[in-house]
């Protein structure tokens, strides 16, 4: 790998990092940013103004590959969907002027959504064309991801409790900020890579018929070898807690009837969770190659679970803090190895398509997340709903114990969780 394509991925990570700060620099403040943008106070319009870009996320990012593919380029997507995004920010910031109810919101967070996912999801794709390993370049995204949540959830906070409209000005900034750094990539030498790996400079998935195999061959293996259902339906949970998180934990940790923080403490508390879910997950990956996936899937899960049951019931803020680094401890215990699971069970000439839909059923997931944990909140309160998003990864880590020690090969303490199988078997 050349020093010109160490500094296309740093450029790259530089823009998954900036959208992920800015779409995380609202979080804290939404309570108070909601109620300023015309709707009511309460979880309830937190959770639509979360589903309303998160909603458009999911939709649009088979959109912009498809666009990427027939224009056959990709950085300069990733600059218009970062500058449109930009500008949705603003005009976010400018709805109240105007005296438009909380429905333009919600259109506009639906607009800049379908346009930032552009930028995130190209960028990703981008570092998957790079030469230097797939396993290095998507550490690149992860620890871009991870980075991106922690900074914006305190930054944001922090903004938030100066101005309520400050993180939004912010995040229109770091978008601008993203696309500039797009704009400085040299696809060409992007192109040299994918045609050093045999790729004659195509984009991934030009090959109309290769694509379809790839997805023909991935939903033909769910069939034929259920296994792979096993990994996508833990990623879901793993996903809906995470989404939980970010819309009722802000409101759990601000609310006053709990432990009433502002929102730079709310954001501060989230990256107790976000800094060792982003940090931990490279050691933690390579520590299932050497004991296998079972343990950090299955005790991961479990642990998973009972540590966001804990947060809810905590009876004081420093044992829900604390908690809450053992939330991001045990998402990085399991992250990897689930993940590593979709690639374990398909062919290498599926991979690419397997992960795909390996996000899809994660988005969906997170998406879940904000209308389930809202949804139960408003209906029931904190302890409930954090109490059963809680039990489902409990649920699914007992329902699926046996499934995972059927395909993941195992080294645990002791050899207790000891497999004769291998993965390709």
């Amino acid at each position: 790998m050349t020093e010109a394509d160490r500094g296309t991925r740093r450029r790259l990570g530089a823009v998954v990092l900036a959208v992920l700060i800015s779409q995380v620099l609202l979080y804290p403040g939404v309570p108070d940013l909601v109620v300023a943008l015309g709707a009511p106070a309460g979880i309830d319009a937190g959770m639509w103004f979360l589903v309303a870009e998160f909603g458009a996320f999911v939709a649009f990012a088979v959109v912009w590959g498809a666009a990427s593919d027939a224009l056959g380029r990709r950085l300069p997507l990733v600059v218009v969907g970062a500058l449109g995004g930009a500008a949705s920010y603003v005009a976010l910031a400018a709805l109240p002027r105007f005296g438009l109810g909380f429905d333009a919101v919600l259109a506009v967070r639906v607009g800049g959504g379908a346009l930032t996912i552009g930028a995130f999801s190209l960028a990703i794709t981008s570092l998957m064309d790079l030469r230097g390993g797939n396993g290095r370049n998507m550490g690149t995204a992860g620890l871009a991801i991870g980075l991106g949540a922690a900074i914006g959830s305190v930054v944001g906070g922090a903004l938030a409790d100066m101005n309520t409209f400050y993180p939004v000005y912010a995040g229109a900034a770091v978008l601008a900020a993203a696309a500039a750094v797009a704009a400085t990539v040299d696809e060409e030498a992007i192109a040299e890579a994918r045609r050093g790996d045999g790729g004659e400079g195509r984009l991934s998935g030009d090959d109309g018929d290769e694509t379809g195999v790839g997805f023909r061959a991935v939903l033909d293996r769910t069939r034929s070898t259920p296994g792979l259902l096993v990994p996508l339906a833990f990623g879901f949970i793993d996903r809906l807690t995470a989404g939980f998180f970010a819309l009722v934990g802000v409101y759990y940790f601000q609310d006053p009837t709990t432990f009433g923080l502002s929102a730079a403490g709310a954001g501060a508390t989230l990256a107790l969770f976000f800094v060792p879910f982003a940090l931990l997950q490279a050691p933690f990956g390579s520590l299932s190659d050497r004991i296998g996936r079972f343990l950090p899937v299955v005790a991961g899960s479990l642990a998973y679970g009972v540590v966001t049951i804990g947060v809810g019931v905590a009876p004081i803020y420093p044992v829900a803090a604390g908690l809450m680094v053992l939330v991001g401890v045990c998402g990085a215990f399991m992250a990897p190895a689930t993940m590593a699971l979709v690639t374990d069970l398909v062919d290498p000439e599926a991979r690419g398509a397997a992960m795909g839909l390996f996000n899809v059923f994660g988005s969906l997931g997170f998406l879940t997340g904000f209308l389930v944990g809202g949804g139960t909140t408003d209906l029931f309160g904190y302890t409930p709903a954090f109490l059963a998003v809680g039990g489902l990864e409990l649920a699914i880590a007992i329902a699926l114990l046996p499934a995972v020690k059927a395909i993941a090969p195992g080294r645990g303490v002791g050899g207790l969780f000891e497999t004769d199988r291998s993965v390709s078997e």
